[in-house]
């Protein structure tokens, strides 16, 4: 099909260069098709396992590509932004000339246009084509939080430092767009930016302003060898690209929730709050609102520019989107008062676990930030995760300073109006007053629950584990046997079944406990 049939161009030259490159015989591949992707601003062009990408001779609001040296400066950015954190994808530019009146992809002669040569990887591989494939894992979140904690680490710091005066337009354009139609929603998100402003100048001027991504979502993270790598990287705006690292992760985090993954987006939550990238990151949680509901609502006004372009009957599905993301933005902006639930439990009944799967519906989306004792204690001692402490690490002492951590952290999170939940022994009723007196001091709603099983049972678990923060074995747990727990006040489960039956007991347990201030 000639490429007229299913594109527009600015000029024949533009047409002449795809028609080039949608040819299979530019490659020497045959009667392999070629296939065609095409965005608002870009085209790329794939076969076999290469793709090229070629910028459309574009005059936007928001981008100039209508002239050869401006598309060639992308592309050379593209490379620049990309090929660090992407080697395998990012392989170079190749020019398009023309040689003796005729178009050919590299070689000597006149140049008329630049693509960028990528390795092309299956569909299948791009995490927004994984729905099929059911949920993200733990093992894959955790790695989603590694790379993008690393990449924020990587990514240099803004000249300037006033992340509010940075997301004011932001805000405005959306405030704008949103008034028509979802007049609420524009206030909330108005009145959210001058309630979160001073964080945000902070913010800036701690380093967290930095020439980010830009754009990442699950569409533009793919795996290689089982690896997340982000590419595609925002690279026509410097502006754009240049936000606050908390705003950069939001758009992650919205679209796993959005696409109804709110598990594998608190487990990224948690895994970037625990890597500390930059620093303050439990304080930043305060301006997870703002960001995520920035997010949704740049999907919906996408959403609505693009209805401009379709017949009627051609935008109900889009008008659903926009509804369906106003709505997210929405939830984000109306966060009800943060809550504190605690987990404790002899070695073995589950806490962490339980913690984990509950920490996603604790709370507004993304849930809960999930503070763990035996996590707390590793990165006290600057230890991996799961490498195992003697028993000098365990001594007199030792257990405060972990507490004293776990009760910090916590309070932290609370003051950034987030929801926080807490796993730890809990062994002495002080170590029980001391966590509840945290969410008394914050006048937050506080849920207790003490989990409950058999000494067998306990013995059993910690024998099976295996890669895991916990260093308790069988000794550990017939000497916890023998604790004086005092008077344990707190909601019992019962935690000697399966993982499943717990979550739900504690699930009801949350469901019908008064949600008050402790005290």
């Amino acid at each position: 099909m000639p490429v007229d049939a299913v594109f527009t161009f600015a000029d024949d030259e533009e047409r002449d260069v795809c028609t080039l490159l949608h040819d299979p015989a530019t490659y020497g591949a045959g009667d392999t098709p070629v296939e065609v992707v095409e965005t608002h601003i870009a085209r790329v062009f794939l076969v076999g396992d290469d793709a090229y990408k070629l910028r459309k001779r574009v005059h936007l609001r928001f981008v100039d590509f209508s002239t050869l040296h401006a598309r060639h400066a992308a592309a050379v950015r593209e490379m620049e932004i990309n090929r660090p954190h992407a080697p395998n994808i990012y392989l170079g530019l190749v020019p398009i000339v023309r040689t003796e009146g005729r178009l050919q992809l590299g070689g000597q002669g006149e140049i008329v246009e630049w693509a960028v040569h990528m390795r092309r990887f299956p569909q299948e591989a791009v995490l927004s084509h994984r729905e099929e494939q059911g949920p993200i894992s733990e093992e894959l979140a955790k790695a989603l939080a590694d790379m993008v904690a690393r990449y924020h680490q990587d990514s240099p710091v803004a000249a300037t430092c006033d992340g509010g005066r940075i997301m004011a337009p932001v805000v405005e354009q959306l405030s704008s767009a949103l008034a028509y139609g979802y007049i609420d929603v524009a206030d909330r998100l108005v009145s959210t930016f001058e309630r979160t402003r001073p964080l945000l100048v902070e913010r800036g001027n701690a380093a967290c302003v930095r020439r980010c991504h830009g754009d990442l979502h699950l569409g533009n993270i793919v795996l290689v060898d089982g690896n997340p790598v982000p590419f595609d990287a925002l690279e026509f705006s410097e502006a754009l690209a240049t936000v606050d690292v908390l705003y950069d992760l939001a758009f992650l985090l919205m679209d796993l929730d959005a696409r109804g993954d709110l598990q594998a987006a608190n487990a990224v939550l948690n895994a970037y709050v625990a890597f500390e990238p930059i620093g303050g990151e439990i304080e930043g949680l305060a301006s997870l609102p703002l960001f995520l509901a920035c997010r949704a609502g740049v999907r919906a006004v996408v959403a609505m520019a693009r209805t401009e372009q379709l017949a009627v009957e051609e935008q109900t599905a889009l008008r659903a989107e926009i509804r369906r993301n106003a709505r997210l933005a929405d939830a984000y902006l109306l966060p009800p008062k943060p809550v504190l639930v605690a987990i404790g439990g002899l070695s073995g009944t589950g806490k962490s676990t339980l913690a984990a799967l509950l920490a996603a519906h604790v709370g507004p989306p993304p849930g809960a930030l999930h503070v763990r004792s035996d996590v707390e204690r590793k990165r006290l001692f600057g230890v991996p995760e799961t490498q195992r402490l003697d028993r000098q690490h365990y001594r007199i002492g030792t257990a405060e300073r972990v507490y004293d951590i776990v009760e910090d952290k916590a309070r932290r999170a609370l003051a950034a109006r987030h929801a926080v939940i807490v796993d730890a022994v809990f062994a002495k009723q002080e170590e029980r007053e001391a966590i509840e007196a945290i969410a008394r001091e914050a006048a937050c709603p506080f849920v207790g629950l003490w989990l409950n099983a058999p000494a067998e049972t306990l013995i059993a678990r910690v024998e099976r584990r295996r890669g895991d923060a916990s260093d308790a074995d069988r000794r550990v747990v017939r000497e916890q046997l023998g604790y004086d727990l005092g008077n344990i006040a707190w909601h019992v489960v019962d935690a000697s079944g399966t993982v499943a039956q717990s979550v739900e007991e504690a699930q009801r347990v949350l469901a019908a406990a008064p949600i008050k201030p402790a005290g």
